[in-house]
């Protein structure tokens, strides 16, 4: 055999870390390269024409001309790639320990794997995201570009599978049904980690709102009316809150994408493989990325089931779904500005109009809405995808695959933008939340306690007809004392900061228009 050592060629340097900034978690359309030169490749089905000068074979061929469908070749999904190339790089490793691959093959395959990590040959990775054959034509597309990458480093011409094959050498010990799902569960980890961190950035800016207006006044809402008032900083807080308890969820899906059926083969009987090699790729693919992975207990199950895939997705949705509702929320509180809500101002990012001068709109919590809408209907396509499995396997993973990618790139994107380009630069209107509130109804429940349910009722009529004040009202009804009210109405109170059950001083002569069960046992429990 030809001696394998070769030097390391400065175009396929490794560059960047195993894990992409959030930026890269979906890749520009690459082109596919044309060439006047073409070099003759052969399968079962007969000959084809390849251009000489790309990595790619007559499998890739052959899907490009049969699934031109989205034209969106796999290498968009960069963390796909990636996982693609750690499978193949375990798979190697595991094939050399246990002898049925020679060590100088197993090592050339690792080296051109750690080059696709680091970036390199993504490009030929072409094959449409959408596919039939259950995901071969994305496993046959890897193995022709590690084995041409090989044959390159070994000086051969491209093509000349005879020193070196990608099923024979590449694909030893594997099949399609079994790289496939690892490679995309392995891509989904990354992707999720990503969106994590994300997350958790747009959790601590929300957050940090929440402290900014903590002492800001407003008056609260339940089915769009006027309701009771809390802090403008309540309501961030909350939303900190409800993004926090989705960042558990998702972190929460993990440890099930981590079940791997590797050394499975073809339907999970884990023909053409040795006995070991299952525990010995699952341990390899432990070592190459760091994360923990196990072997499924059943690999004729894990072969056809695509349960965890609707877990994902269905979590991925639950997350959209609530990001989205706080968008909505965003932009109905910063509505106007002279005749909506416009309690909060968002940062103006663009011109809003063609016709109106001067119009802003909240473009970025829109966007965040459409990636929600998208994320929406990829759950209806995971869920329909899954449901369609026949028998010993799962045709339609790369629907499944591209749905799910997609929105895991699309949410870790949402997250950045919604923060870095609107949350972060968000101000409060507070001479419009102090107005609203000295104008609100609300805050007579606050005095129901005191002076009855049906007293106060009277008032919120009173104060609606004739536009005064609660406050006004109360007192000069006799009611209270102005004292008196400034001290049941005061922000800590309203807003519950200042905890209710706690007893409040008030003089005696206050007790009178209290409704019946409010005696002093009552005035202790406020």
């Amino acid at each position: 055999m030809k001696n394998l050592s070769v030097p390391a060629d400065p175009r396929f340097v490794i560059q960047g870390a195993e894990r992409p900034t959030p930026e890269d978690s979906v890749a520009e359309l690459p082109e596919i390269p044309t060439s006047s030169e073409t070099r003759t490749e052969t399968d079962s089905l007969g000959s084809l024409q390849i251009p000489a000068d790309v990595y790619w074979g007559i499998h890739t061929a052959r899907a490009l001309e049969n699934f031109p469908i989205t034209r969106r070749p796999i290498s968009v999904y960069r963390d796909l790639i990636r996982a693609l190339a750690r499978v193949k790089q375990a798979a190697a490793r595991a094939n050399k320990e246990l002898g049925v691959l020679d060590a100088d093959k197993a090592d050339l395959i690792e080296r051109v794997c750690e080059e696709i990590v680091g970036g390199a040959l993504h490009s030929e990775f072409a094959v449409g995201v959408i596919q039939g054959g259950a995901g071969t034509s994305t496993n046959m597309n890897t193995n022709e570009v590690i084995a041409n990458r090989g044959l390159e480093l070994l000086g051969y011409e491209l093509g000349q599978y005879e020193h070196f094959h990608p099923i024979d050498d590449v694909n030893r010990s594997q099949s399609t049904n079994d790289v496939y799902p690892t490679a995309i569960k392995l891509a989904m980890v990354f992707g999720i980690n990503r969106l994590l961190e994300e997350h958790r950035r747009l959790t601590e800016a929300f957050a940090r709102k929440g402290e900014e207006f903590a002492d800001l006044l407003k008056v609260g809402r339940t089915q769009l009316q006027d309701a009771v008032p809390m802090t403008l900083g309540q309501e961030f807080s909350g939303f900190a809150h409800t993004l926090a308890e989705d960042y558990d969820r998702l972190g929460e899906v993990i440890p099930w994408l981590n079940e791997i059926n590797m050394g499975a083969t073809a339907i999970g009987t884990g023909i053409t493989a040795d006995p070991r090699y299952a525990e010995a790729v699952c341990r390899h693919l432990v070592e190459i990325p760091g994360i923990q992975m196990e072997t499924a207990p059943d690999l004729i199950e894990a072969t056809s089931d695509a349960g965890i895939f609707m877990t994902l997705s269905g979590t991925l949705k639950r997350a959209a779904v609530k990001l989205s509702k706080i968008c909505n929320d965003l932009r109905l509180l910063s509505s106007g500005p002279q005749t909506g809500f416009g309690e909060i101002n968002l940062p103006p990012r663009q011109a809003g109009s063609s016709i109106m001068p001067g119009k802003v709109n909240p473009v970025i919590p829109e966007v965040v809405n459409q990636v929600a809408f998208s994320v929406i209907g990829a759950d209806a396509t995971v869920t329909a995808a899954a449901e369609a499995g026949q028998l010993q396997l799962n045709a339609f993973e790369p629907v499944i695959a591209h749905s799910i990618l997609q929105s895991i790139a699309w949410m870790t994107n949402a997250c950045y933008t919604l923060r870095v380009n609107c949350v972060d630069g968000i101000t409060a209107n507070m001479s419009r939340l102090a107005s609203q509130v000295e104008s609100s109804v609300g805050v007579v429940t606050a005095l129901t306690p005191y002076i009855g349910y049906s007293a106060s009722a009277a008032l919120a009529h009173t104060a609606l007809t004739t536009n005064s004040s609660i406050a006004e009202l109360v007192v000069s009804s006799g009611l209270m004392t102005a004292e008196q009210v400034a001290r049941v109405l005061s922000p800590g109170r309203l807003s519950g900061l200042v905890p209710m059950t706690t007893t409040l001083d008030l003089p005696e002569d206050l007790e009178v228009h209290r409704s019946p069960g409010f005696g002093s046992a009552g005035r202790d429990a406020e």
